[in-house]
Order: structure tokens, then sequence, then C-alpha cells
């Protein structure tokens, strides 16, 4: 007679679908992670070859720029378009290139700039400021002089406390590196930086 209890042959069959096992759930928390990563240093690279943050130290683009205020400049804009009237520019002081000054471009190449108790005229006509504080103007002459090729004449929103081209001259091309697009700090000055150029 046969044991009851004799063990049966193994049957070849699929195992029944349990509980998984291994790496399936934490890969997930790899794959947001290298996402985030990636997305982290996309951000950074934009940032290093594109744009630079930078500072304003001083008043002279005051209002439209204050003291401390940190802002972002496009380094690539002017490889794309060329430097307009009433961009705000960063550039190399021409006298201490160690130095960078933020000022707002007023007269182009090839333009006679004069400036008559403190009202700009470009080739002889009056230049229209919108962007002056009302009693902004200082009542600063300066001779008329034409700009040579690749020299912009540039000047601070806050004439009575700005060092700029009135002092020490143009600035040539290729002392320009950046033009100012966006405002991020302080947060209330958050936005973009519009460009006013006058006519």
């Amino acid at each position: 007679m046969r044991d009851a209890h004799q063990p049966q042959r193994p049957v070849d069959r699929e195992p029944l679908p349990g509980p998984r096992r291994g790496f399936g759930f934490s890969l997930r928390p790899l794959v947001w992670l290298r996402d985030v990563l990636i997305a982290v240093f996309l951000a950074l690279a934009i940032i290093a070859f594109v744009y630079q943050p930078v500072k304003v130290e001083g008043t002279s683009m005051a209002p439209h720029l204050a003291d401390q205020e940190r802002i972002f400049i496009s380094k690539f804009a002017y490889r794309f378009e060329p430097i307009q009237r009433g961009d705000i520019v960063v550039f190399r002081f021409p006298r201490d290139s160690s130095k960078s000054f933020i000022k707002r471009v007023v007269g182009l190449p090839g333009e006679t700039v004069e400036i008559r108790n403190g009202v700009v005229y470009i080739n002889g006509a009056p230049l229209r400021e919108d962007y002056l504080p009302p009693g902004e103007t200082d009542g600063h002459s300066y001779p008329a002089t034409l700009l040579l090729p690749n020299h912009y004449f540039v000047l601070g929103d806050h004439r009575r406390s700005s060092n700029d081209s009135r002092v020490w001259g143009t600035v040539h091309r290729d002392y320009i590196y950046g033009k100012a697009v966006f405002a991020y700090w302080p947060p209330e000055r958050f936005g973009l930086i519009e460009t006013a150029n006058g006519n």
C-alpha cells in the first residue's frame, strides 16, 4: 500500500503572480532625481552661457534700476540684434577694464551728440527721453561730438549723480558685453526691464 504522504512530482507551470520585489519601486525616485538634476544643470548652463546675474551699485540709473538691485543681463543679445538707442547696457569701464558700468545708450555710431543745458540733441534735434524722472535733467552742456564707428554715447538716467560719457567719453562696441533684460531681486522689482528707445 502506498504511503498517503508520498510527495507528488513537480508540475512544470508558471508561478502565480505575487508582489514585485527587487528594484521596481526604488527606481522611481532615482528617475525623478535624475530629471531634477538634469533640469537644474540645464538651467545653470543657460544662466552661465546666455544670462549673467549682476548687482547694480549706485543710483545712476534710478529710478528704473535701484542701488543693490539684482538683474540678469543677456550676453548673447547683441549677437543677433544691433545695439539700439534706449538700451540699458553693461560694459567694461574704458578707463579701467576691471570695473563694469551700467548705463543707457543715447548716441549711436555716426551720430552727432550735443547737450545744451541738460537737453540731449542728436544730429541737431532734441532727443525725447520719457524715461527720465521729472526734473532730473541737470544744467550741464556737452560740445557737439561726432561719434566714431563702433562708439556709443551712454548716460545714466539719474543725470545729477551719473559718471558717464559726459565725463570720460564714448564706449567702444568691444567693451559692451550685456543687455539688461530682467530684474529678480528684491521681489517687488521682479519683472522684465523695458527698453525705452528715444525718438
